[in-house]
């Protein structure tokens, strides 16, 4: 997939596309922006959506005493 280059004054700069890093435009002419075309949008919608995307955490000293299995439940507060 190739996409070409904003017209001069346009005032959009070209970005590498998150989903597949092919040169985009980032302006309002690109209505998928940051990304190159909807199917990048979605591919990284669906990624989001299936937990694909985690962030590393280093466990505590609290959490190395409980086991999982011991760990309450507890509900989120109604407001």
């Amino acid at each position: 997939m190739s996409v070409n280059p904003p017209p001069a004054g346009s005032g959009a700069r070209i970005v590498p596309c998150p989903g597949c890093g092919a040169p985009t435009p980032y302006g309002p002419d690109n209505p998928w922006r940051p990304f190159c075309s909807e199917r990048c949008r979605n591919g990284d919608l669906g990624a989001w959506s299936s937990e694909s995307y985690r962030v590393a955490v280093k466990p505590t000293e609290a959490d190395d005493d409980i086991p999982e299995t011991q760990v309450p439940h507890r509900p989120s507060p109604r407001h």
